[in-house]
Protein backbone atom coordinates (compact mmCIF):
# COMPACT_ATOMS: atom_id res chain seq x y z
CA UNK A 1 0.00 0.00 0.00
CA UNK A 2 2.73 2.56 0.82
CA UNK A 3 4.38 2.01 -2.57
CA UNK A 4 1.01 2.38 -4.28
CA UNK A 5 0.39 5.63 -2.43
CA UNK A 6 3.76 6.94 -3.56
CA UNK A 7 2.99 5.98 -7.14
CA UNK A 8 -0.42 7.69 -7.01
CA UNK A 9 1.17 10.74 -5.40
CA UNK A 10 3.78 10.84 -8.14
CA UNK A 11 1.15 10.66 -10.86
CA UNK A 12 -0.91 13.31 -9.09
CA UNK A 13 2.08 15.65 -8.89
CA UNK A 14 2.91 14.98 -12.54
CA UNK A 15 -0.64 15.89 -13.56
CA UNK A 16 -0.49 19.05 -11.47
CA UNK A 17 2.81 20.01 -13.07
CA UNK A 18 1.38 19.38 -16.54
CA UNK A 19 -1.66 21.54 -15.76
CA UNK A 20 0.63 24.26 -14.40
CA UNK A 21 2.68 24.26 -17.60
CA UNK A 22 -0.47 24.43 -19.75
CA UNK A 23 -1.86 27.30 -17.72
CA UNK A 24 1.43 29.17 -17.99
CA UNK A 25 1.49 28.70 -21.74
CA UNK A 26 -2.12 29.86 -22.06
CA UNK A 27 -1.48 32.85 -19.80
CA UNK A 28 1.59 33.96 -21.70
CA UNK A 29 0.83 37.34 -23.29
CA UNK A 30 1.26 37.76 -27.03
CA UNK A 31 3.22 40.58 -28.63
CA UNK A 32 2.10 42.10 -31.91
CA UNK A 33 3.83 44.66 -34.10
CA UNK A 34 2.57 47.43 -36.38
CA UNK A 35 4.79 49.25 -38.88
CA UNK A 36 4.32 51.79 -41.70
CA UNK A 37 5.63 49.15 -44.12
CA UNK A 38 3.43 46.39 -42.70
CA UNK A 39 0.41 44.59 -44.12
CA UNK A 40 -2.73 43.53 -42.26
CA UNK A 41 -2.48 40.14 -43.99
CA UNK A 42 0.82 39.54 -42.19
CA UNK A 43 1.20 37.57 -38.97
CA UNK A 44 1.81 40.68 -36.85
CA UNK A 45 5.29 39.59 -35.76
CA UNK A 46 8.41 41.72 -35.55
CA UNK A 47 9.53 40.47 -38.97
CA UNK A 48 6.04 40.42 -40.47
CA UNK A 49 4.13 43.34 -38.90
CA UNK A 50 0.59 44.53 -39.36
CA UNK A 51 -0.07 47.88 -41.05
CA UNK A 52 -2.76 49.17 -38.70
CA UNK A 53 -3.55 49.40 -34.99
CA UNK A 54 -7.13 48.45 -35.86
CA UNK A 55 -5.96 45.07 -37.14
CA UNK A 56 -3.78 44.53 -34.08
CA UNK A 57 -6.66 45.27 -31.72
CA UNK A 58 -8.86 42.77 -33.53
CA UNK A 59 -6.60 39.89 -32.46
CA UNK A 60 -5.56 41.13 -29.02
CA UNK A 61 -6.84 39.63 -25.81
CA UNK A 62 -6.32 40.79 -22.22
CA UNK A 63 -2.64 40.85 -21.37
CA UNK A 64 -1.42 41.35 -24.96
CA UNK A 65 0.85 44.16 -26.12
CA UNK A 66 1.06 45.83 -29.52
CA UNK A 67 4.27 47.70 -30.36
CA UNK A 68 3.95 50.48 -32.93
CA UNK A 69 7.15 51.08 -34.88
CA UNK A 70 8.34 54.62 -35.52
CA UNK A 71 7.44 56.56 -38.63
CA UNK A 72 4.49 58.35 -40.21
CA UNK A 73 1.06 56.72 -40.45
CA UNK A 74 -1.23 58.63 -42.83
CA UNK A 75 -4.74 57.83 -41.57
CA UNK A 76 -8.21 58.83 -42.67
CA UNK A 77 -10.47 56.91 -40.27
CA UNK A 78 -10.93 56.80 -36.51
CA UNK A 79 -9.10 54.08 -34.60
CA UNK A 80 -11.65 52.65 -32.15
CA UNK A 81 -10.27 50.73 -29.18
CA UNK A 82 -13.32 48.96 -27.75
CA UNK A 83 -11.85 45.81 -26.25
CA UNK A 84 -11.10 45.68 -22.52
CA UNK A 85 -8.34 44.25 -20.43
CA UNK A 86 -8.51 43.52 -16.73
CA UNK A 87 -6.82 44.98 -13.67
CA UNK A 88 -4.26 42.17 -13.75
CA UNK A 89 -3.98 41.80 -17.53
CA UNK A 90 -4.10 45.12 -19.29
CA UNK A 91 -4.19 45.75 -23.01
CA UNK A 92 -1.06 47.64 -24.03
CA UNK A 93 -0.39 49.87 -27.01
CA UNK A 94 3.23 51.05 -26.89
CA UNK A 95 5.60 52.89 -29.17
CA UNK A 96 8.49 50.57 -29.89
CA UNK A 97 11.48 51.34 -27.66
CA UNK A 98 13.50 54.30 -28.91
CA UNK A 99 11.06 55.10 -31.71
CA UNK A 100 8.26 57.65 -32.08
CA UNK A 101 5.23 56.81 -34.27
CA UNK A 102 3.22 59.73 -35.66
CA UNK A 103 -0.47 59.00 -36.29
CA UNK A 104 -1.36 61.71 -38.82
CA UNK A 105 -5.09 62.15 -39.39
CA UNK A 106 -4.74 65.37 -41.41
CA UNK A 107 -6.61 63.92 -44.39
CA UNK A 108 -9.77 63.70 -42.23
CA UNK A 109 -12.45 66.30 -42.87
CA UNK A 110 -13.56 68.44 -39.94
CA UNK A 111 -16.50 66.81 -38.17
CA UNK A 112 -17.67 65.95 -34.64
CA UNK A 113 -17.31 62.20 -35.19
CA UNK A 114 -13.86 62.36 -36.76
CA UNK A 115 -11.69 61.65 -33.73
CA UNK A 116 -8.22 60.25 -34.12
CA UNK A 117 -8.41 57.56 -31.43
CA UNK A 118 -11.65 56.70 -29.65
CA UNK A 119 -10.92 54.75 -26.48
CA UNK A 120 -14.01 52.93 -25.26
CA UNK A 121 -12.41 49.93 -23.59
CA UNK A 122 -11.22 49.56 -20.00
CA UNK A 123 -7.75 48.82 -18.62
CA UNK A 124 -5.61 50.02 -21.50
CA UNK A 125 -2.10 51.47 -21.28
CA UNK A 126 -1.20 53.66 -24.26
CA UNK A 127 2.32 55.06 -24.39
CA UNK A 128 4.56 57.08 -26.67
CA UNK A 129 2.29 58.08 -29.59
CA UNK A 130 1.99 61.38 -31.47
CA UNK A 131 -1.58 62.06 -32.59
CA UNK A 132 -2.11 64.98 -34.93
CA UNK A 133 -4.52 66.52 -37.42
CA UNK A 134 -7.76 64.74 -36.45
CA UNK A 135 -11.03 66.24 -37.71
CA UNK A 136 -12.17 66.58 -34.11
CA UNK A 137 -10.45 65.39 -30.90
CA UNK A 138 -7.02 63.86 -31.22
CA UNK A 139 -8.15 61.27 -28.67
CA UNK A 140 -11.49 60.85 -26.98
CA UNK A 141 -11.80 58.59 -23.96
CA UNK A 142 -15.45 57.71 -24.42
CA UNK A 143 -16.80 55.75 -21.45
CA UNK A 144 -13.38 54.17 -21.06
CA UNK A 145 -12.14 53.61 -17.51
CA UNK A 146 -9.02 52.61 -15.58
CA UNK A 147 -6.76 53.33 -18.53
CA UNK A 148 -3.36 55.04 -18.59
CA UNK A 149 -2.30 57.38 -21.39
CA UNK A 150 1.36 58.18 -20.99
CA UNK A 151 3.99 60.23 -22.83
CA UNK A 152 1.68 60.95 -25.76
CA UNK A 153 1.40 64.22 -27.69
CA UNK A 154 -1.75 65.68 -29.26
CA UNK A 155 -1.30 68.56 -31.68
CA UNK A 156 -2.81 70.35 -34.68
CA UNK A 157 -6.14 68.62 -34.13
CA UNK A 158 -9.31 70.43 -35.18
CA UNK A 159 -10.80 70.27 -31.68
CA UNK A 160 -9.52 69.37 -28.21
CA UNK A 161 -6.31 67.37 -28.11
CA UNK A 162 -7.52 64.86 -25.47
CA UNK A 163 -11.11 64.84 -24.26
CA UNK A 164 -12.75 62.60 -21.65
CA UNK A 165 -16.52 62.27 -21.73
CA UNK A 166 -19.52 59.94 -21.63
CA UNK A 167 -18.75 58.65 -18.16
CA UNK A 168 -14.99 58.18 -18.66
CA UNK A 169 -13.68 57.53 -15.14
CA UNK A 170 -10.54 56.70 -13.15
CA UNK A 171 -8.19 57.25 -16.06
CA UNK A 172 -4.60 58.50 -15.62
CA UNK A 173 -3.05 60.96 -18.08
CA UNK A 174 0.69 61.00 -17.35
CA UNK A 175 3.39 63.23 -18.88
CA UNK A 176 1.40 64.14 -22.00
CA UNK A 177 1.51 67.28 -24.17
CA UNK A 178 -1.38 68.95 -26.02
CA UNK A 179 -0.71 71.99 -28.16
CA UNK A 180 -1.57 73.95 -31.31
CA UNK A 181 -5.09 72.52 -31.39
CA UNK A 182 -7.66 74.84 -33.00
CA UNK A 183 -11.22 74.42 -34.23
CA UNK A 184 -12.72 76.47 -37.03
CA UNK A 185 -14.57 78.82 -34.66
CA UNK A 186 -11.57 78.80 -32.25
CA UNK A 187 -13.88 78.52 -29.23
CA UNK A 188 -13.85 74.76 -28.55
CA UNK A 189 -10.33 73.36 -28.94
CA UNK A 190 -8.71 72.84 -25.54
CA UNK A 191 -5.55 71.03 -24.58
CA UNK A 192 -7.11 68.57 -22.10
CA UNK A 193 -10.83 68.44 -21.36
CA UNK A 194 -12.53 66.17 -18.81
CA UNK A 195 -15.85 67.85 -19.46
CA UNK A 196 -19.56 67.66 -20.29
CA UNK A 197 -20.74 64.19 -19.16
CA UNK A 198 -17.36 62.98 -17.93
CA UNK A 199 -17.10 60.50 -15.06
CA UNK A 200 -15.19 60.88 -11.81
CA UNK A 201 -11.71 60.02 -10.56
CA UNK A 202 -9.63 61.10 -13.56
CA UNK A 203 -6.06 62.13 -12.80
CA UNK A 204 -3.49 64.19 -14.71
CA UNK A 205 0.20 64.31 -13.83
CA UNK A 206 3.13 66.09 -15.49
CA UNK A 207 1.08 67.34 -18.46
CA UNK A 208 1.63 70.46 -20.58
CA UNK A 209 -0.87 72.37 -22.74
CA UNK A 210 -0.05 75.44 -24.80
CA UNK A 211 -1.25 77.48 -27.78
CA UNK A 212 -4.69 75.90 -27.84
CA UNK A 213 -7.32 78.18 -29.35
CA UNK A 214 -9.73 77.90 -26.39
CA UNK A 215 -8.39 76.76 -22.99
CA UNK A 216 -5.47 74.69 -21.79
CA UNK A 217 -7.62 72.62 -19.43
CA UNK A 218 -11.42 72.69 -19.52
CA UNK A 219 -13.67 71.09 -16.89
CA UNK A 220 -16.97 72.47 -18.20
CA UNK A 221 -20.00 70.41 -17.12
CA UNK A 222 -23.08 69.35 -19.11
CA UNK A 223 -24.82 66.16 -18.04
CA UNK A 224 -22.50 65.41 -15.12
CA UNK A 225 -22.42 66.75 -11.58
CA UNK A 226 -20.23 66.30 -8.50
CA UNK A 227 -17.35 64.62 -10.30
CA UNK A 228 -13.76 64.71 -9.03
CA UNK A 229 -10.65 65.51 -11.10
CA UNK A 230 -7.08 65.88 -9.83
CA UNK A 231 -4.19 67.56 -11.67
CA UNK A 232 -0.66 67.55 -10.34
CA UNK A 233 2.60 69.03 -11.55
CA UNK A 234 1.04 70.36 -14.76
CA UNK A 235 2.11 73.40 -16.82
CA UNK A 236 -0.63 75.23 -18.72
CA UNK A 237 0.48 78.29 -20.69
CA UNK A 238 -0.05 80.55 -23.72
CA UNK A 239 -3.61 79.38 -24.36
CA UNK A 240 -6.00 81.62 -26.23
CA UNK A 241 -3.38 81.97 -28.95
CA UNK A 242 -2.95 80.17 -32.25
CA UNK A 243 0.15 78.27 -33.29
CA UNK A 244 1.52 81.39 -35.03
CA UNK A 245 1.23 83.38 -31.80
CA UNK A 246 -1.74 85.55 -32.76
CA UNK A 247 -4.65 85.87 -30.33
CA UNK A 248 -7.57 83.52 -30.96
CA UNK A 249 -11.24 84.31 -30.45
CA UNK A 250 -11.49 81.51 -27.86
CA UNK A 251 -11.75 81.90 -24.10
CA UNK A 252 -8.00 81.85 -23.50
CA UNK A 253 -7.85 80.42 -19.97
CA UNK A 254 -5.27 78.13 -18.42
CA UNK A 255 -7.10 75.93 -15.90
CA UNK A 256 -10.84 76.36 -16.46
CA UNK A 257 -12.11 74.51 -13.42
CA UNK A 258 -15.77 74.07 -14.34
CA UNK A 259 -18.90 75.82 -15.56
CA UNK A 260 -22.30 74.99 -17.01
CA UNK A 261 -24.85 76.06 -19.61
CA UNK A 262 -27.32 77.52 -17.10
CA UNK A 263 -26.27 79.08 -13.82
CA UNK A 264 -29.40 77.61 -12.24
CA UNK A 265 -27.92 74.13 -12.80
CA UNK A 266 -25.27 74.73 -10.08
CA UNK A 267 -23.11 71.90 -11.45
CA UNK A 268 -20.05 70.89 -9.42
CA UNK A 269 -16.70 69.88 -10.79
CA UNK A 270 -14.65 69.19 -7.68
CA UNK A 271 -11.14 70.08 -8.77
CA UNK A 272 -7.84 69.60 -6.94
CA UNK A 273 -4.74 71.24 -8.42
CA UNK A 274 -1.38 70.36 -6.84
CA UNK A 275 1.94 72.02 -7.78
CA UNK A 276 0.44 73.42 -10.98
CA UNK A 277 1.80 76.32 -13.02
CA UNK A 278 -0.22 78.72 -15.21
CA UNK A 279 1.51 81.49 -17.13
CA UNK A 280 1.05 83.68 -20.21
CA UNK A 281 -2.54 82.56 -20.76
CA UNK A 282 -4.40 85.34 -22.58
CA UNK A 283 -7.29 85.73 -20.11
CA UNK A 284 -7.11 83.81 -16.80
CA UNK A 285 -4.63 81.42 -15.27
CA UNK A 286 -6.86 79.63 -12.73
CA UNK A 287 -10.52 80.23 -13.59
CA UNK A 288 -13.63 79.29 -11.59
CA UNK A 289 -15.83 79.89 -14.65
CA UNK A 290 -19.03 79.60 -12.57
CA UNK A 291 -18.05 76.22 -11.18
CA UNK A 292 -20.20 75.56 -8.12
CA UNK A 293 -18.08 72.68 -6.82
CA UNK A 294 -15.11 72.55 -4.47
CA UNK A 295 -11.79 73.87 -5.77
CA UNK A 296 -8.62 73.00 -3.87
CA UNK A 297 -5.44 74.69 -5.09
CA UNK A 298 -2.25 73.61 -3.31
CA UNK A 299 1.14 75.15 -4.12
CA UNK A 300 0.05 76.60 -7.45
CA UNK A 301 1.91 79.39 -9.27
CA UNK A 302 0.52 82.07 -11.57
CA UNK A 303 2.58 84.43 -13.70
CA UNK A 304 1.74 86.94 -16.41
CA UNK A 305 -1.78 85.68 -17.10
CA UNK A 306 -4.46 88.26 -17.93
CA UNK A 307 -5.75 87.49 -14.43
CA UNK A 308 -3.78 85.01 -12.36
CA UNK A 309 -6.38 83.60 -9.92
CA UNK A 310 -10.11 84.10 -10.51
CA UNK A 311 -12.64 82.60 -8.07
CA UNK A 312 -15.16 85.45 -7.71
CA UNK A 313 -18.48 83.57 -7.68
CA UNK A 314 -20.67 81.67 -5.24
CA UNK A 315 -20.48 77.94 -4.51
CA UNK A 316 -23.12 75.31 -3.94
CA UNK A 317 -23.87 74.48 -0.31
CA UNK A 318 -21.22 72.09 0.98
CA UNK A 319 -18.58 73.17 -1.54
CA UNK A 320 -15.42 74.95 -0.47
CA UNK A 321 -12.75 76.90 -2.39
CA UNK A 322 -9.28 76.73 -0.85
CA UNK A 323 -5.94 78.21 -1.92
CA UNK A 324 -2.89 77.25 0.14
CA UNK A 325 0.79 78.08 -0.49
CA UNK A 326 -0.08 79.91 -3.71
CA UNK A 327 2.47 82.10 -5.45
CA UNK A 328 2.18 84.93 -7.99
CA UNK A 329 4.61 87.40 -9.40
CA UNK A 330 2.25 90.31 -9.96
CA UNK A 331 -1.38 90.72 -8.95
CA UNK A 332 -3.24 87.78 -7.43
CA UNK A 333 -6.52 88.49 -9.24
CA UNK A 334 -10.13 88.23 -8.11
CA UNK A 335 -10.96 86.08 -5.07
CA UNK A 336 -14.31 86.10 -3.26
CA UNK A 337 -14.42 86.54 0.51
CA UNK A 338 -15.50 82.90 0.96
CA UNK A 339 -12.24 81.56 -0.53
CA UNK A 340 -10.20 80.03 2.30
CA UNK A 341 -6.65 81.35 1.95
CA UNK A 342 -3.56 80.20 3.84
CA UNK A 343 0.08 81.36 3.45
CA UNK A 344 -0.29 82.69 -0.08
CA UNK A 345 2.31 85.10 -1.46
CA UNK A 346 -0.19 87.95 -1.89
CA UNK A 347 -1.07 87.93 1.79
CA UNK A 348 0.26 90.76 4.03
CA UNK A 349 3.22 88.87 5.50
CA UNK A 350 4.87 88.41 2.08
CA UNK A 351 6.43 90.55 -0.64
CA UNK A 352 7.34 89.00 -3.99
CA UNK A 353 9.85 90.39 -6.49
CA UNK A 354 11.64 88.94 -9.50
CA UNK A 355 14.66 88.51 -7.24
CA UNK A 356 12.84 85.69 -5.42
CA UNK A 357 13.29 83.47 -8.49
CA UNK A 358 16.22 81.77 -10.16
CA UNK A 359 14.82 83.25 -13.36
CA UNK A 360 11.58 84.24 -15.05
CA UNK A 361 12.76 83.28 -18.52
CA UNK A 362 10.34 80.93 -20.32
CA UNK A 363 12.99 79.61 -22.71
CA UNK A 364 12.69 75.83 -22.87
CA UNK A 365 9.16 75.42 -21.50
CA UNK A 366 8.11 73.83 -24.81
CA UNK A 367 11.32 71.86 -25.04
CA UNK A 368 11.91 68.11 -25.05
CA UNK A 369 10.96 66.11 -22.01
CA UNK A 370 13.51 64.21 -20.00
CA UNK A 371 14.25 60.58 -20.97
CA UNK A 372 11.78 59.25 -18.41
CA UNK A 373 9.04 61.48 -19.88
CA UNK A 374 9.08 64.02 -17.07
CA UNK A 375 8.95 67.77 -17.61
CA UNK A 376 12.08 69.70 -18.62
CA UNK A 377 14.39 70.60 -15.75
CA UNK A 378 14.44 74.42 -15.87
CA UNK A 379 15.07 77.23 -13.44
CA UNK A 380 11.93 79.09 -14.54
CA UNK A 381 9.83 80.19 -11.53
CA UNK A 382 11.96 78.19 -9.10
CA UNK A 383 12.70 80.09 -5.91
CA UNK A 384 16.22 81.46 -5.52
CA UNK A 385 18.35 80.49 -2.56
CA UNK A 386 17.73 82.88 0.30
CA UNK A 387 14.18 83.81 -0.75
CA UNK A 388 11.93 84.24 2.32
CA UNK A 389 9.27 82.31 0.39
CA UNK A 390 11.26 79.11 0.97
CA UNK A 391 9.91 77.02 3.89
CA UNK A 392 7.19 79.65 4.39
CA UNK A 393 4.18 77.49 3.53
CA UNK A 394 1.71 75.36 5.43
CA UNK A 395 2.11 71.58 5.62
CA UNK A 396 -0.71 70.10 3.51
CA UNK A 397 0.45 66.50 3.84
CA UNK A 398 2.71 66.34 0.78
CA UNK A 399 6.47 65.76 0.88
CA UNK A 400 8.68 68.83 1.24
CA UNK A 401 12.28 69.72 2.03
CA UNK A 402 13.38 71.80 5.00
CA UNK A 403 11.25 73.08 7.87
CA UNK A 404 8.12 73.67 5.79
CA UNK A 405 6.83 73.67 2.21
CA UNK A 406 7.91 76.45 -0.12
CA UNK A 407 5.33 78.70 -1.72
CA UNK A 408 4.48 77.86 -5.31
CA UNK A 409 4.73 74.80 -7.48
CA UNK A 410 8.46 74.06 -7.22
CA UNK A 411 10.00 72.79 -3.99
CA UNK A 412 13.61 73.93 -3.61
CA UNK A 413 16.32 71.49 -2.56
CA UNK A 414 19.16 73.75 -1.48
CA UNK A 415 21.42 72.07 1.09
CA UNK A 416 20.84 72.95 4.72
CA UNK A 417 24.59 73.31 5.27
CA UNK A 418 27.77 73.04 3.24
CA UNK A 419 30.18 70.32 4.32
CA UNK A 420 33.94 70.54 3.85
CA UNK A 421 34.73 67.80 1.34
CA UNK A 422 38.28 67.44 2.65
CA UNK A 423 37.23 66.67 6.22
CA UNK A 424 33.85 65.03 5.66
CA UNK A 425 33.58 62.45 2.85
CA UNK A 426 29.91 61.86 3.62
CA UNK A 427 26.94 64.17 3.09
CA UNK A 428 23.23 63.84 3.62
CA UNK A 429 22.28 62.73 0.12
CA UNK A 430 19.31 60.96 -1.43
CA UNK A 431 20.22 59.62 -4.86
CA UNK A 432 17.99 59.01 -7.87
CA UNK A 433 16.66 55.47 -7.79
CA UNK A 434 17.92 52.99 -10.35
CA UNK A 435 16.68 51.81 -12.69
CA UNK A 436 14.19 54.57 -13.40
CA UNK A 437 11.63 53.96 -14.85
CA UNK A 438 11.41 50.48 -13.32
CA UNK A 439 9.24 47.36 -13.28
CA UNK A 440 8.72 46.10 -10.66
CA UNK A 441 11.89 46.54 -8.54
CA UNK A 442 14.12 49.55 -8.03
CA UNK A 443 17.01 50.42 -5.71
CA UNK A 444 17.23 53.58 -3.60
CA UNK A 445 20.58 54.66 -2.16
CA UNK A 446 21.36 57.43 0.31
CA UNK A 447 23.95 58.50 2.82
CA UNK A 448 23.67 60.23 6.18
CA UNK A 449 26.24 62.29 8.04
CA UNK A 450 25.25 61.88 11.68
CA UNK A 451 23.66 59.17 13.86
CA UNK A 452 19.91 59.79 13.75
CA UNK A 453 16.46 58.23 13.64
CA UNK A 454 15.99 57.74 9.90
CA UNK A 455 12.98 56.85 7.78
CA UNK A 456 12.63 56.17 4.06
CA UNK A 457 9.03 56.04 2.89
CA UNK A 458 7.23 55.71 -0.44
CA UNK A 459 4.17 57.84 -1.27
CA UNK A 460 1.86 57.90 -4.25
CA UNK A 461 1.27 61.17 -6.05
CA UNK A 462 -1.74 61.92 -3.86
CA UNK A 463 0.50 61.82 -0.79
CA UNK A 464 -0.71 58.45 0.49
CA UNK A 465 1.93 56.30 2.16
CA UNK A 466 2.65 53.13 0.17
CA UNK A 467 5.60 51.59 2.02
CA UNK A 468 8.20 52.14 4.74
CA UNK A 469 11.62 50.82 3.74
CA UNK A 470 13.42 51.82 6.92
CA UNK A 471 12.45 53.43 10.22
CA UNK A 472 15.17 53.10 12.83
CA UNK A 473 18.33 54.66 14.23
CA UNK A 474 21.13 54.60 11.65
CA UNK A 475 24.82 55.37 11.99
CA UNK A 476 26.68 57.57 9.45
CA UNK A 477 27.36 55.91 6.12
CA UNK A 478 25.88 54.91 2.77
CA UNK A 479 22.75 52.73 2.59
CA UNK A 480 20.87 50.86 -0.09
CA UNK A 481 17.29 49.58 -0.06
CA UNK A 482 15.12 47.94 -2.71
CA UNK A 483 11.43 48.63 -3.28
CA UNK A 484 9.23 46.05 -4.95
CA UNK A 485 6.45 47.81 -6.87
CA UNK A 486 4.59 44.55 -7.51
CA UNK A 487 0.93 45.10 -6.72
CA UNK A 488 1.12 48.85 -7.32
CA UNK A 489 -0.19 50.59 -10.43
CA UNK A 490 1.91 52.36 -13.03
CA UNK A 491 2.65 55.98 -12.28
CA UNK A 492 4.88 58.39 -10.43
CA UNK A 493 5.81 57.85 -6.78
CA UNK A 494 7.63 60.02 -4.26
CA UNK A 495 10.30 58.62 -1.95
CA UNK A 496 11.13 60.73 1.09
CA UNK A 497 14.16 60.43 3.35
CA UNK A 498 14.06 61.93 6.85
CA UNK A 499 17.14 61.70 9.09
CA UNK A 500 17.05 63.87 12.17
CA UNK A 501 16.25 67.37 10.93
CA UNK A 502 17.38 66.62 7.34
CA UNK A 503 14.76 65.90 4.71
CA UNK A 504 15.02 65.10 0.99
CA UNK A 505 12.52 63.80 -1.53
CA UNK A 506 12.66 62.55 -5.10
CA UNK A 507 10.31 61.00 -7.65
CA UNK A 508 10.40 57.70 -9.54
CA UNK A 509 8.27 56.13 -12.24
CA UNK A 510 6.82 52.62 -12.19
CA UNK A 511 5.99 51.42 -15.73
CA UNK A 512 4.16 48.14 -16.24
Amino acid sequence: MPSLSKKCLGRYLAVLFFIFIIVQIQARATQYFVAPTGNDLNAGTMDSPFATITKAQSVMVAGDTTYVRGGLYALGATITLNKSGTAGNRLNLFAYAGERPVLDFSQMVVGPSNRGIRLQGWYWTIRGLDIKGAGDNGMQIDNGAYSVVEHCAFYENRDTGLQLSNGAAYNEIINCDSYNNADTAQGNADGFAPKLDVGTGNYFFGCRAWNNSDDGFDGYMRGADSVVTVMENCWIFSNGYLANGTASSGNGNGFKMGGMDLLTDSLRHNITLINCLAFDNRVKGFDQNNNRGSMTLLNCTGYRNGTNFSIPGPLKSGSVATITNGLVLGSAGSLAAHVVQTTNSWMPQFTVTSGDFLNIDTTGVRGPRQPDGSLPDLGFMHLAQGSPLINAGTDVGHPFNGSGPDLGCFESDFPVSVQNPHTSPLAFTLHQNYPNPFNPNTTITFSILQPAMTSLKIYDILGREMATLVHRELTPGPYEFMWDGQGHSSGTYVYRLVSGSDVQSNTMTLMK
